[in-house]
């Protein structure tokens, strides 16, 4: 878990890191070179354009569909991750057995404690890194999604709805929801981990560190956040969804015999 914990913030310290780099200023076109550029950057530019030319001229409604289609082509990605959660969340049972049986905190002993944890994940094809997978995927798409909105002058100049594409949400509407779709969507993965104090932390620390970019960052960022997040909120429902309703079950049972 501190491990996941790192990397997240690892992460979103290179996200920081390269939405200030010096390419920021510079437009982006199909001579721009270089592999970011050329690989993830202008491609999103071009597809939110093309995008616009067949909605109409609207490029909000652009990044709307293409945020669409981005989440349909790593669907299957997202669909083992979400497996892959739910085994880990099967497997708590063991694992705290494990630490049980393992409590000595001198080296040996836990030494033997990682060796049974990782033999224990392997039996199970259990992937403990998988739950981090999500943010590794969208990273790039999201750094390369404020790039192309700031790079590309036809974007950054268009309005929707009540913002302006590219500067932030002067009600600040969008971060908020921003925010609270990235708590239900963590709070879906996480069902029935709510009592470990570190799965709390990291289901509260996500929204507030979205929040807090998104009140910085162009609204076109914002609002490709929060389609993303209503995409997985589903997603995760239709995946995890006997699941959730048994947990709920059990609680109401539970509340219920008290």
């Amino acid at each position: 878990m501190k491990r996941r914990i790192l990397l997240v913030v690892g992460l979103l310290s290179v996200f920081i890191l390269l939405t200030g780099c010096s390419e920021i200023k510079q437009p982006i076109t199909s001579e721009s070179t270089g592999f970011w550029n050329e690989y993830i950057v202008y491609p999103l530019s071009w597809l939110i354009k093309e995008g616009a030319l067949i909605l109409g001229g609207s490029f909000g409604l652009s990044i709307i569909v293409v945020t669409i289609v981005i989440r349909l082509a790593i669907l299957p990605l997202m669909i083992k991750q979400t497996r892959s959660s739910k085994a880990m969340q099967a497997l708590q049972p063991e694992m705290k057995a494990l630490r049980e049986k393992y409590s000595s905190k001198d080296q040996k002993t836990q030494q033997k404690l990682q060796q049974e944890t990782m033999a224990l994940f392997s039996k199970h094809g259990v992937n403990p890194m998988a739950g981090c997978f999500p943010l590794i995927v969208q990273m790039p798409i999201l750094i390369g999604f404020y790039h192309a909105i700031s790079r590309t002058r036809e974007i950054a100049s268009d309005n929707f709805l009540w913002f302006d594409l590219g500067d932030k949400d002067p009600y600040y509407i969008l971060p908020i929801i921003a925010g609270i779709t990235t708590f239900i969507q963590q709070k879906l993965m996480m069902a029935g981990q709510e009592h470990n104090p570190q799965m709390a932390m990291m289901l509260w620390m996500m929204p507030i560190m979205i929040v807090v970019f998104a009140f910085n960052f162009p609204a076109a960022l914002s609002l490709y956040w929060v389609v993303g997040n209503i995409f997985m909120i589903v997603q995760t429902y239709f995946i995890k969804g006997p699941d959730l309703k048994t947990a709920k079950a059990s609680g109401n049972a539970g509340g219920a015999k008290k």
